[in-house]
């Protein structure tokens, strides 16, 4: 008997951290530590590996926002530059925090959807195979002429 299963969006298993099959089991078994299955359903999660793609797109992210908001209250307001670090510093440590849980989850639930594996070679071929190839002497129609080596010395 299959069981079916009421998958949520991407983007809500993402936000909620939760299983990219059922919606109802976490994904974490740690603060970033992938869980080896749902504890719901029973999906492994052997398959989920996002690398470094959360950290880059969070630190980018929450870099342009913050640098952004601090540019303009810097022009704006023109703090002391003591009071600058101090609250730049703990938002960008505090934006890549909040943020990376549910970006790595939102980047798990994109693998399971799109079915996304290591890339698979049916055949490293030899070279010149594949149909990658295109001859320019058969397409011109000429023979191939050997060209003699010759040494000068």
């Amino acid at each position: 008997m299959t069981q079916s299963f009421n998958a949520p969006s991407t983007l809500r298993a993402g936000l909620t951290c939760r299983c990219p099959r059922c919606g109802q089991g976490k994904l974490f078994s740690g603060f970033l530590r992938i869980a080896p299955a749902c504890e719901a359903c029973g999906q492994s999660f052997a398959f989920a590996d996002p690398a470094d793609g959360p950290a880059f797109f969070v630190m980018t992210a929450v870099g342009v926002v913050v640098t952004g908001l601090w540019a303009w209250w810097a022009v704006v307001a023109k703090p002391p530059v003591w009071a600058q670090i101090a609250l730049v510093i703990p938002a960008m440590i505090g934006g890549c925090l909040a943020c990376l849980r549910p970006v790595k989850a939102w980047l798990v639930a994109e693998q399971f959807v799109h079915k996304a594996g290591e890339g698979e070679w049916t055949s490293l071929g030899k070279h010149g195979e594949g149909g990658f190839v295109f001859d320019r002497r058969k397409a011109s129609g000429a023979e191939a002429s050997p060209i003699p080596l010759r040494c000068t010395g």
